[in-house]
């Protein structure tokens, strides 16, 4: 059997409160901040149910300055990263374990103007017009 590793995340939420950018002992940019993912579910009967999820994600360097720049809380956002596990122990000897999703990519959610704070600052993007295509009269000369 093959060795097979593979550790994705794609979420999307929004952002639940102020973010701050951080920066390490060595000048390394990072943020910290929480997103809320709702997940349905079916409970007892048939009824539909909806909870949220509040997942802790962390972003480091350019991602973490693009996050800081562009969202803020209440944002959609959606972000490409892996999970990471960790464990500590605190001076009672208690040991603490989080699970967090590092972000490698961050992507807009929400369309310009729709309930996204500070949106407007954000760089536009502009799609090409679509070229004009030749029609083909017919196939003898593809070379397939």
């Amino acid at each position: 059997m093959a060795n097979f590793n593979l550790n994705k995340v794609i979420l999307g939420g929004r952002i639940t409160a102020d973010l701050e950018l951080k920066q390490t002992q060595s000048g390394i940019a990072t943020i910290q901040f929480t997103i809320a993912v709702n997940r349905r579910f079916q409970g007892k009967g048939a009824e539909d149910n909806q909870s949220a999820d509040f997942i802790t994600v962390r972003a480091w360097r350019q991602t973490a300055e693009f996050i800081s720049r562009f969202f803020k809380k209440g944002s959609s956002i959606c972000v490409v990263g892996s999970i990471q596990t960790r464990n500590w122990t605190d001076p009672q000897g208690v040991k603490h374990y989080a699970t967090d999703v590092v972000a490698d990519e961050a992507y807009f959610v929400d369309a310009k103007g729709e309930n996204t704070p500070g949106f407007g600052d954000a760089p536009s993007f502009q799609t090409q017009p679509t070229p004009k295509f030749e029609e083909v009269s017919g196939d003898d000369d593809l070379p397939f």
